[in-house]
């Protein structure tokens, strides 16, 4: 699994939160293995958006899209709990 290079800003929230380490980590599990038990992968509702996340930390998850069976991109970090 390949993962697209990310948009500046999210680059910049990754950045400001501290959370490049934890990102580069779960990035490395994710290229290996999508659904990897920690990443806690999972389809977002609405399922017909076909839009996904795993998880950064608890507190914390990576949005993407599937482009093909072997290219996702990342289009937000976000908070879990807000």
């Amino acid at each position: 699994m390949k993962i697209l290079p990310l948009h500046p800003e999210i680059k910049e929230y990754l950045k400001k939160r501290n959370l490049e380490k934890k990102f580069e980590k779960q990035k490395i599990l994710f290229e290996k293995n999508p659904f990897y038990p920690s990443l806690k992968t999972e389809l977002l509702e609405p399922r017909k958006m076909r839009i996904w996340s795993f998880r950064l930390d608890r507190k914390y998850r990576a949005i993407f899209i599937f482009h093909n069976k072997e290219t996702i991109e990342i289009i937000d970090i976000t908070d879990h709990y807000r």
